[in-house]
């Protein structure tokens, strides 16, 4: 009998550890925010594309281009319509106004700076924060366009 009990112990030691590791890392998943830097990948052709930091200003986070891996067709924003227009592709903010919702951030929008389109947009984390959803749509989120960043930094 003694064997048993010792053995139940051990079993409720180990389950015990794996609980509080799986709530530990949950906890700190959903911590997570998108704020550092990011390799954005080209949704069409697949190949790094750029480097945006994600940072806040005013509680809300923004992004803007610090580094261009695969240089589109322009240096510059030709086609933008807003404040942007004709701004250099280097350390121009291309996300702006999101705000945290439950495990997303919305509210905000994304420009294409290839097409100087303005779209509304929705950013969520996965693979424990390492990967960066960004939705950018017209209307609704149904209507849009996903893009798959990987975390490059803080």
């Amino acid at each position: 009998m003694r064997l048993r009990a010792d053995h139940s112990r051990c079993l409720l030691r180990a389950l015990t550890a794996i609980l509080l590791a799986c709530s530990a890392s949950s906890a700190a998943a959903s911590d997570a925010t998108p704020l550092g830097l990011w390799t954005t990948i080209d949704d069409r052709s697949g190949k790094v594309r750029s480097e945006v930091r994600i940072y806040e200003r005013e509680g809300a986070l923004h992004g803007r281009i610090e580094k261009i891996i695969l240089p589109g067709k322009h240096n510059r924003c030709v086609a933008c319509t807003d404040e942007r227009r004709d701004q250099p592709a280097l350390g121009l903010v291309i996300i702006r106004n999101m705000k945290r919702d439950g495990d997303a951030w919305t509210s905000g929008d994304v420009l294409d700076p290839e097409n100087g389109k303005v779209y509304a947009a929705t950013l969520r984390l996965a693979d424990e924060g390492r990967v960066l959803k960004l939705r950018g749509f017209v209307g609704v989120p149904m209507f849009g366009r996903t893009q798959t960043w990987t975390r490059a930094g803080p």
